[in-house]
């Protein structure tokens, strides 16, 4: 076995290399030179390779295809880390859980979970930041200038990387991809919040209750449950809302706006998923079969709860009047008959409700939904003990 022998060093950082090209093309670390330019942007680089690869975002070129699927890459290194998704391979494991990922980028937000220490203070506000490049950007919050203006629709941003990302909004251009689901995003840091899905890092902590989020602006939100602070204000009625999305659906109340319309029948509703629950009178199809019962249901979690039914456990009790409960969220639905907490609004009547399974009841008034249906003469209820009287009352005799 031959020794490479490394004869020619840097004199800046003593590092050594086998040829004077290879010192020649490192000197450009600690010289600055870049002496190869894209014709395209200006761009400079200091090796020809990376001139080579960027310019592919000009050109479109994705030389690298995956035999599995055909999708194509511009790098060879993004091949290899999306074959992974076929193969399921994530070699990079925690230390501390032993939790695996298919990136490496992944297993280091990963980390965070474990090492929780914030080194970085704003002055302005004491918020705190595990890098000092992220304190950086955040104190402009406070200087509020916007000088980067987007020339298609007149807004501005703080930065020009936010301005840079905007655009892609009007372009369509989605260019951050997820190695763990292929699903795609237009800037890095909606990637690297989507990614906390699947990394589990939840590095924002409630200082009232130690319940951890993976965004800020859910924490923010959470934390308005403990204050009671509800910023925003109708300006119609003077009720107020935790969010502010809360607010321009609320508004609907007095404009009568219902901009949701169903492509079956032409029945409108004010918001969204009043319209998905809506929509489910003209698809009744029914996947998840009860083994115990046949009974059917949409989705794989509503069979998994269902399940508890035949199973008759009730783990969890109430500490204030004893009664017991299958699950958990029954539980806390239960407590605030106790406590009077009444969360969940209906925003086309305004009526308030314990839980949301009550407020999804109750909405089906709105809906028009029927997901109840006698198999013996086909007639629908939209509550399932509407359903069970009338079988018992028409059909039993």
């Amino acid at each position: 076995m031959h020794t490479a022998v490394r004869e020619h060093m840097c004199f800046e950082c003593k590092k050594t290399f086998t040829t004077a090209k290879n010192l020649k093309r490192h000197q450009r670390v600690h010289t600055g030179e870049k002496p190869y330019k894209c014709s395209h942007c200006d761009k400079r680089f200091s090796l020809s390779g990376n001139l080579k690869t960027h310019e592919r975002i000009h050109t479109g070129e994705k030389p690298y295809a995956c035999d599995q699927c055909g999708k194509s890459f511009t790098l060879k290194e993004n091949l290899r880390d999306h074959m992974r998704v076929h193969t399921g391979e994530k070699p990079f494991t925690c230390g501390h859980c032993g939790k695996s990922f298919s990136q490496s980028s992944n297993l280091k937000e990963h980390m965070k979970i474990h090492t929780t220490e914030k080194r970085h203070t704003c002055n302005q506000c004491g918020k705190m930041f595990l890098r000092a490049s992220e304190l950086k950007y955040h104190l402009r919050v406070h200087t509020k200038e916007k000088p980067h203006s987007c020339q298609l629709c007149g807004k501005s941003f703080s930065h020009l990387h936010t301005l840079k990302v905007h655009q892609k909004v009007h372009t369509g251009v989605r260019d951050y991809m997820c190695f763990e689901c292929e699903k795609t995003f237009i800037s890095a840091s909606r990637l690297k919040q989507h990614q906390r899905i699947h990394t589990g890092e939840k590095p924002y902590k409630c200082s009232h209750c130690d319940k951890r989020f993976s965004r800020l602006e859910t924490l923010k939100t959470h934390e308005m449950i403990h204050t009671g602070e509800k910023p925003y204000a109708c300006d119609q009625c003077g009720k107020h809302f935790r969010r502010k999305g809360e607010v321009a659906s609320h508004m609907r109340v007095h404009t009568g706006e219902k901009p949701f319309t169903c492509d079956r029948c032409g029945k409108v509703f004010s918001h969204s998923s009043n319209l998905r629950d809506h929509m489910r009178i003209h698809t009744r199809e029914k996947r998840k079969p009860c083994d115990q019962c046949n009974k059917t249901f949409l989705r794989v979690s509503d069979l998994k709860s269902h399940m508890r039914v035949h199973t008759k456990e009730k783990p969890h009790s109430c500490h204030l009047c004893g009664k017991s409960f299958s699950h958990v969220e029954s539980l806390k639905i239960h407590q605030k008959i106790h406590a009077g907490v009444r969360e969940h609004m209906c925003f086309e009547c305004e009526k308030t409700f314990i839980s949301a399974s009550n407020l999804k009841q109750h909405q089906m008034i709105h809906t028009g939904e029927k997901p109840y249906h006698c198999t013996e003469c086909g007639k629908c209820f939209s509550q399932s003990s509407s359903l069970h009287t009338h079988a018992k009352n028409i059909h039993s005799k």
